[in-house]
């Protein structure tokens, strides 16, 4: 090979070893920075995330939050001819994580056993611990409780409006745990039974979705938070389902049933 080819070559060897040497340097000390990172290169990030990806909804978001504290409660009977039969049914929402459920009064009201479904599957009997008959609120003692058990996050109205998204769960007609939105109508309402039994003062009116089966469910902000018990439905007609008119108890009111205030 010629002198000069031999120089050439040997020269090309010597600028690839200090570029490889170089390489390893820039890697082994992050050097040097391949671009710097701006603010419109985080927006577009941003918005080609929001582009592409579909983001759970607000009501998602409180349902999700909500869900791990919702259970299904079952009254039982028994006959005259000595066989348990199903009374009615309806919701409740955990309040202490040991397994202390709160739900309506009417719920639970003469039945002989009671039995409650939490989230995971988990089935236990239950018993009526305390009651608060002018509020239609029980509360119940879970003999079962799963260990992950849940308590929900409880909040005061203060600061509650007419127009502020909620959500309700529970089962109505035992499909379930149902989600159904809409917002507060109104506060401080007055209800009176259909049979003219009992008068429900200071309630929370509401328009999302809510037929029997619902009864002692949760009402639900946005975060997540109680805010009252689903206990009644308002309809004209002969017909109990719902024509957008439903009640919550404040979760003010199981301060009474408790025994205790719970804020």
């Amino acid at each position: 090979m010629p002198r000069q080819r031999r120089a050439a070559w040997l020269l090309v060897s010597v600028l690839m070893a200090l570029n490889a040497g170089l390489l390893g340097f820039w890697a082994y000390n992050g050097l040097p920075p391949t671009k710097q990172i701006t603010q419109k290169d985080i927006d577009a990030a941003v918005l080609r995330t929001l582009q592409t990806q579909t983001l759970p909804s607000a009501t998602a978001r409180a349902a999700a939050i909500i869900a791990p504290s919702v259970v299904h409660v079952t009254g039982y009977i028994r006959t005259k001819r000595g066989t348990e039969v199903e009374r009615g049914e309806g919701t409740g929402v955990v309040i202490v994580d040991k397994g202390v459920i709160l739900t309506n009064l009417h719920v639970v009201r003469g039945t002989r056993r009671i039995e409650i479904e939490f989230s995971d599957g988990t089935v236990s009997d239950a018993v009526v611990t305390n009651v608060d008959a002018e509020h239609d609120l029980a509360v119940l003692q879970a003999k079962e409780v799963p260990d992950d058990l849940k308590a929900a996050t409880l909040r005061s109205t203060d600061g509650l409006n007419a127009g502020d998204a909620v959500i309700a769960v529970g089962f109505p007609f035992g499909i379930g745990p149902s989600v159904s939105a809409g917002v507060v109508s109104g506060l401080d309402r007055e209800f009176e039974s259909p049979e003219g039994k009992q008068v429900l003062r200071n309630l929370i009116q509401f328009d999302a979705a809510a037929n029997p089966g619902n009864s002692g469910g949760p009402l639900v902000t946005m975060d997540g938070e109680v805010v009252g018990i689903v206990t009644a439905i308002l309809n004209p007609t002969a017909a109990r389902t719902f024509v957008g008119i439903g009640f919550a108890v404040p979760i003010e009111n199981a301060a009474g049933a408790l025994g205790a205030p719970p804020f």
